[in-house]
């Protein structure tokens, strides 16, 4: 693969990452309080400058709420108000589809637990990965109340 080099431009860092939910105060209660994922701010976005970066047609809003992951990588969800929004969710396979990965304890515990509480899965059992860089490990993909994948990873200890 070649690499195309910047004279000026280039990225430097991680900032976030970003979901489209249906319904944010949903979507809050998921990932604070099932997830343990910490509030970091909410706000409402209707300047032109929100308007002029999604360019939608008729959006009238976008809720927005911060939460971060124990360990401090920041997710952006989003709410798109004043508009017909569809369903992105999508198999694993299939391209634009995205997840994120969680590190997690226990994972079977929590596999457990969270079915009780009536998350649904795409697994349909924890996974012993015994082949490649995570060779030990052990992962199963969940889904947050939107369909979006979210990967629980126990990592081998080294």
């Amino acid at each position: 693969m070649r690499r195309i080099s910047m004279a000026e431009g280039r990225v430097i860092g991680f900032i976030h990452s970003g979901i489209t939910v249906k319904n944010l105060e949903s979507a809050l209660d998921f990932y604070v309080n099932t997830l343990g994922f910490e509030l970091l701010s909410t706000q409402v976005a209707n300047s032109d400058y929100i308007f002029d970066i999604v360019e939608i047609p008729g959006l009238k809003e976008i809720k927005i709420a911060f939460v971060q992951i124990p360990g401090g990588q920041v997710i952006e969800l989003l709410e798109y108000v004043g508009i017909d929004t569809y369903s992105g969710s999508a198999r694993s396979c299939d391209y634009g589809t995205g997840h994120i990965c969680l590190m997690v304890e226990n994972l079977e515990v929590m596999f457990n637990e969270l079915q009780a509480k009536g998350v649904q899965f795409k697994s349909k059992k924890v996974a012993n990965i015994n082949a490649g860089a995570n060779k030990g490990s052990k992962a199963i993909y969940m889904l947050d109340p939107d369909g979006y994948i979210i990967e629980l990873m126990e990592k081998k200890l080294s």
